[in-house]
């Protein structure tokens, strides 16, 4: 995953339209050996994502201090991630009041579609950067009116790999299979879909005409996610959605009465 293959090592990431230079972790790489010097394997015991969950940590501890739900949503690309969080948002609008954090690779294409829905968003640009990790979370979490905010989403990058790994402080981790995808996708991706504590089925309006097996996608959610809540819906139809917005109220009631350890 990407703490073997690297793939985050350096870059540009914006945050809010601010940039700046995202080394992971700070760590400088010599792979070269002077001559005359004898090769030596050090062995490293302190995790690689050490410093990320521990600022996860403070961003949790925050989060439960300003009795925020926050969810990190999480998928493939084209799963249909921003209309899932604009419907959302517009649906649960009079009832819930949502902020949004999003991260892309490039442009600010999924920011300004969310804003139509009259909710608060920070975009986040990755650059390489293939995941969100917690310190991005924390500066953009600042750029918003977290007081003014009852729900707080973070729509990672489209990727069912790396963001896996990266605890980004959240409360509940949402992760969604479109039909279109396959049933098999939990069975492809397991860390990811293991590590959710809510599986969403989308687009289920096109599950027909993209020969969608619901049963076979339910048992292999069963046998991977098997503590996740599911959830079967079309944000273009609203098919399924009020028990989706029925859940997030009332997990936000239970977030502000201090019930921080929200399970599925």
């Amino acid at each position: 995953m990407c703490k073997e293959c690297g793939c985050g090592l350096g870059g540009e990431v914006k945050v809010g339209g601010h940039a700046s230079d995202h080394h992971e972790y700070g760590h400088d790489h010599h792979h070269g050996h002077e001559p005359g010097h004898a090769r030596q394997t050090v062995t490293l015991q302190r995790s690689l994502l050490e410093k990320n969950d521990r600022l996860a940590e403070r961003n949790r501890g925050f989060f439960r201090a300003k009795k925020l739900l926050v969810l990190n949503v999480v998928s493939s690309p084209g799963s249909g991630k921003t209309t899932f969080i604009r419907e959302t948002a517009a649906k649960l609008a009079g009832r819930l009041r949502l902020g949004v954090i999003v991260g892309d690779l490039a442009t600010d294409n999924d920011a300004a579609r969310l804003r139509t829905a009259g909710v608060p968003v920070v975009q986040i640009t990755t650059g390489t950067v293939c995941h969100l990790d917690a310190d991005m979370v924390s500066r953009a979490a600042e750029q918003l009116d977290l007081d003014s905010v009852d729900v707080l989403v973070i729509e990672n990058v489209g990727n069912l790999v790396c963001p896996a790994d990266y605890d980004l402080g959240e409360g509940l981790r949402v992760v969604l299979l479109s039909v279109t995808e396959g049933e098999d996708k939990p069975l492809k991706y397991p860390p990811m879909f293991h590590s959710a504590n809510v599986a969403v089925i989308t687009k289920s309006d096109l599950a027909a005409a993209a020969g969608f097996n619901r049963d076979q996608a339910l048992a292999n959610l069963k046998r991977i996610s098997h503590h996740a809540r599911v959830f079967e819906l079309s944000a273009k139809t609203g098919d399924g959605l009020k028990a989706w917005l029925d859940f997030l109220v009332e997990r936000c009631g239970a977030a502000k009465a201090g019930k921080n350890k929200l399970k599925p």
